[in-house]
């Protein structure tokens, strides 16, 4: 069932699938858990509902936009995705999937969403029954489950039976209203703004997590939208996307949205690496680069991408290259933009490797330590493993105190930006699978050209991208050659004006 409409303030706000059909759902719908007398409270309500006429038909239309505009945020297009409780499939359709498949128990509603949407696959049954679930052909990159979640009898059992449509880089959106809106919904009820619901499952977040960990699912992002559900002149939508998603309001906010990937873990996996070494006036770094580089990775190739140096850092790279032929497999690139970012971007789009690495040519993050980098990633603890330097005590000089106490401020919102802890956005140390940087770059129209850094668009990509970010902390080291060539004031200025970008494109969508 899809309970969304549930939530809405009129005389007639039953589900879409049991306002299109209640008497017969059809056997093939019938699971154990369909005969529960509170999913059969769901019909008859549904019934009364049928023969009462729609007074307030666009009273909810702001609610319901903004709803289904953040979902199609979570779910880029052309996605395999799956529904639970899909209704007459007009999510499922606005989700613009490449293979879109909905399930839901009444007969009628199904039927209607088939004549709707030609294009989607419908699937007649209970989403809850693992025979159901085991009739169809996955895997989905996206399974979405918008407030179904609020009927169901069994939901870490649910959520188990879900596995075997799943592949490692599956997620699972879960999309439900918080509990904290129950007395106002009561209260509506009470003043006959609503009519009287059937009692659904009012569940805390923090049970949610509880009950996705125990399903093997883990939670990758946690979002809150829509503090005013209703357009009031246009002040709820302006309040909705530019308030709401402030830290301490977004905790009054009634739709609560989780994002999760299935728990797997690979011990025997075994990935081949690029490490990309963006490098400009670094000329005494280049042979030590090597000459400290570990053996890791079934397969490893490293890349100089040279930015246009005055010392003789490119004829150094090919002296190197050349002295080191048979012993590593180098390759050696020269830059025609400008900037560390597409440095980075012309090394990636040239790397052949599974997993993709950047490593910072002044060597103050030691290139010793990759190869736990790189375990990260093939063990399949995590999919965009960032460097920080500020959690082990660093070298005397090693970061200038105003740079460390910027550092600091900027993670603290950039964690909030991305949903994720992040303590050091700035370490240039990044590693990622090349299948997943290959989507993000695909998808960079977004955001678009906005990072010379090169840190926060993979960052933001990443946290788009919906993967599992994990920081690893490193032993921050002194520079031995040359000079930093970042300028405090002209790049934090910078760093600001990325802020203001990254809430834009990540929180008020």
């Amino acid at each position: 069932m899809n309970a969304k409409n549930l939530i809405e303030l009129s005389d007639m706000d039953a589900s879409p699938e049991f306002t299109e059909t209640v008497a017969n759902p059809g056997p093939s719908a019938v699971s154990p858990h369909f005969g529960n007398l509170r999913k059969r409270e769901f019909l008859e309500y549904a019934e009364v509902s049928l023969a009462e006429p729609d007074r307030r038909n666009n009273f909810n239309a702001a609610y319901r936009e903004g709803d289904r505009r953040f979902m199609q945020f979570l779910v880029p297009p052309g996605k395999r995705i799956l529904e639970l409780g899909c209704g007459r499939g007009e999510l499922l359709a606005a989700l613009q999937p490449s293979r879109g498949v909905g399930v839901d128990f009444a007969a009628k509603t199904i039927a209607r969403a088939k004549e709707l949407h030609p294009d989607l696959d419908f699937v007649l049954g209970d989403a809850e029954d693992a025979a159901t679930l085991s009739a169809i052909e996955g895997p989905f990159d996206y399974i979405v489950i918008a407030d179904t979640i609020g009927m169901f009898e069994d939901i870490d059992g649910t959520l188990r039976r879900v596995h075997h449509l799943c592949t490692p880089s599956t997620r699972i959106i879960i999309a439900y209203y918080s509990h904290l809106w129950e007395p106002i919904l009561k209260l509506a009820e009470l003043l006959g703004l609503r009519r009287k619901q059937p009692k659904i499952n009012y569940i805390a977040t923090v049970d949610f997590l509880n009950l996705m960990d125990l399903a093997d699912f883990e939670v990758i992002s946690h979002e809150q939208r829509q503090l005013i559900p209703a357009r009031w002149f246009g002040v709820g939508p302006f309040v909705n996307r530019f308030i709401a998603p402030l830290p301490g309001i977004r905790q009054l906010c009634l739709r609560t949205y989780l994002v999760g990937r299935p728990v797997r873990q690979f011990p025997d996996r075994k990935f081949s690496v690029s490490i990309v070494i963006p490098c400009r006036n670094e000329r005494g770094n280049i042979e030590s680069a090597i000459l400290r580089m570990p053996r890791f990775g079934s397969a490893q190739e490293i890349l100089f991408v040279e930015g246009n140096s005055s010392d003789g850092t490119f004829e150094e790279c090919m002296r190197v290259r050349d002295a080191y032929k048979g012993v590593w497999e180098i390759k050696v690139l020269k830059q025609e933009g400008k900037g560390k970012g597409d440095a980075v971007r012309k090394g990636f789009a040239a790397a052949t490797g599974e997993v993709l690495m950047i490593l910072d040519a002044d060597l103050t993050m030691p290139p010793e330590v990759l190869p736990k980098y790189h375990a990260i990633i093939e063990s399949g603890k995590a999919e965009f493993v960032n460097g920080t330097r500020l959690i082990y005590p660093m070298e005397n000089q090693a970061m200038r105190p105003l740079n460390f106490i910027a550092n600091r401020c900027f993670a603290y919102l950039f964690s909030y930006l991305v949903n994720t802890r992040l303590t050091d956005t700035l370490c240039g140390t990044k590693v990622l699978l090349r299948k997943d940087y290959e989507v993000l770059a695909r998808e960079r129209t977004y955001f678009g050209n906005f990072d010379p850094f090169g840190d926060f668009d993979l960052i933001f990509g990443a946290a788009k991208q919906n993967l599992k970010i994990v920081e690893t902390p490193i032993h921050y080291k002194a520079r031995t050659f040359g000079e930093t060539q970042i300028s405090r004031f002209r790049d934090g200025w910078l760093l600001l004006k990325m802020v203001w970008f990254a809430y834009r494109k990540l929180k008020a969508v």
